[in-house]
């Protein structure tokens, strides 16, 4: 039989049937958008991920207090817990780390912020005037803090865009902020400058941020000269790792620890949290592709069952065409190309339903999602294979009906 004839046949057969044909590919099309959008939606939310990590610097390394030794069950205690890190230990590792191009320390924590009658609780960084080189941080209006804002301890800020709409009102603008005076945790400041929108890092809002020098955080909020952090931007990618040893053995040296294990500090590469994060949120992808892949599998069981309802329906047809000389396997492959016909063209809906569901999706702000060609390829190519998979059995039994039995059939 040629493929023609075979084709002709077999589009015959699916519309003499129009509402269980259409009720069978709705089954298909739902499970491919479905997993089209699952996919999208975790494909969005990692480049969301990645690239809200990126955004907060390039070749970073962050280096965070915390001790090193285990409790009870072995937990490591949480970095950052411990105050272990000096400004001494910052400006050694600029001096004596050659592969550090910028470094700034950070004295944060969280405080009432209050302007007239408007108020807000919210991040206020310490730092230093490098570190919108090492945040990939720029301004929108006014300056940062300068080094001699650090040095003589100035009571000056930098407000985020979000705190400058929650102190200001819903239609001040950044120039709206500059040069007004805010009073953080009751001590007064100026604002001198106001950051250019980031967004938030799903953990953080970086718009939600004030910075001050490090220097006013330790004399007036925390009251010693511990930081909290240090970060510092590397030279070059190839430069990362070797960077990170040093910094750790150095910082070993400077605080008399003989045993790595006991360090009461932490060195975090940026390069190794994008990994892990990236592997988490690809995990969280695969999963959601699975979740959807279930609607897939009654889809594919609606196929068996329709062709198993329309060999029982067509068995005289089946027994007329043995008889005239058709042989098993032209009835194997006229029921299998109608299996794989409806699966397909179930696929090719479901894969334009679910990309318009996920462009709504991400054009409605209401989630980051991205259609991958790969996803739509795999797709396709999955509802072919599930046309073949679940055709298969009632065609083999289509192809061994006795013709003689099919014409008695009625």
């Amino acid at each position: 039989m040629k493929l023609k004839d075979t084709l002709e046949e077999t589009f015959l057969a699916l519309l003499a049937n129009k509402a269980r044909t259409a009720l069978t590919i709705l089954g298909i099309v739902i499970g491919i958008s479905s997993v089209i959008v699952m996919v999208s939606v975790g494909q969005g939310a990692t480049g969301s991920i990645q690239a809200s990590i990126e955004s907060t610097g390039s070749n970073l390394l962050m280096i965070t207090p915390g001790a090193a030794r285990t409790f009870g069950a072995g937990v490591r205690s949480a970095g950052g817990t411990a105050q272990s890190l000096t400004v001494d230990d910052a400006n050694a590792i600029a001096s004596q780390v050659a592969s550090v191009q910028y470094m700034t320390p950070e004295v944060s924590g969280r405080y009432q912020v209050v302007y007239k009658g408007n108020n807000t609780n919210t991040s206020i960084m310490g730092t230093s005037d490098s570190y919108t080189q090492v945040r990939n941080l720029s301004i929108d209006q006014g300056v940062f803090i300068t080094t001699q804002d650090v040095e003589s301890a100035s009571k000056v800020a930098v407000v985020g865009p979000t705190v400058v709409t929650d102190l200001f009102g819903t239609d001040a603008v950044a120039s709206d902020a500059i040069g007004q005076t805010i009073k953080i945790n009751k001590i007064q400041f100026q604002i001198v400058g106001v950051t250019v929108a980031k967004g938030g890092s799903g953990f953080q809002n970086q718009d939600d941020r004030i910075y001050i020098p490090y220097t006013v955080s330790q004399r007036y909020f925390t009251g010693n000269k511990y930081l909290s952090e240090i970060d510092l931007q590397i030279a070059s990618p190839d430069q990362m790792t070797t960077a990170q040893n040093d910094v750790t053995s150095l910082l070993l040296t400077r605080h008399n620890i003989a045993d790595p294990t006991s360090a009461d500090f932490t060195v975090q590469n940026q390069a190794d949290i994008l990994s892990s994060i990236s592997s988490v949120s690809q995990t969280l992808t695969i999963l959601l592709g699975a979740i959807a892949g279930i609607s897939l599998l009654v889809g594919g069981i609606g196929i068996m069952n329709m062709m198993l309802t329309t060999v029982t329906e067509r068995t005289k047809e089946i027994g007329l065409r043995k008889a005239i000389g058709a042989k098993a396997k032209d009835i194997t492959f006229q029921f299998l190309t109608e299996a794989v016909v409806l699966t397909f063209s179930g696929g090719v809906i479901g894969v334009f339903l679910g990309w318009v569901i996920s462009w709504g999706v991400k054009y409605f702000n209401l989630y980051q999602t991205k259609v991958s060609l790969l996803s739509i390829v795999l797709a396709v190519v999955v509802s072919g294979a599930i046309g073949i998979v679940f055709g298969y059995y009632p065609a083999k039994r289509a192809a061994k009906l006795n013709p003689i039995e099919a014409l008695r059939y009625e």
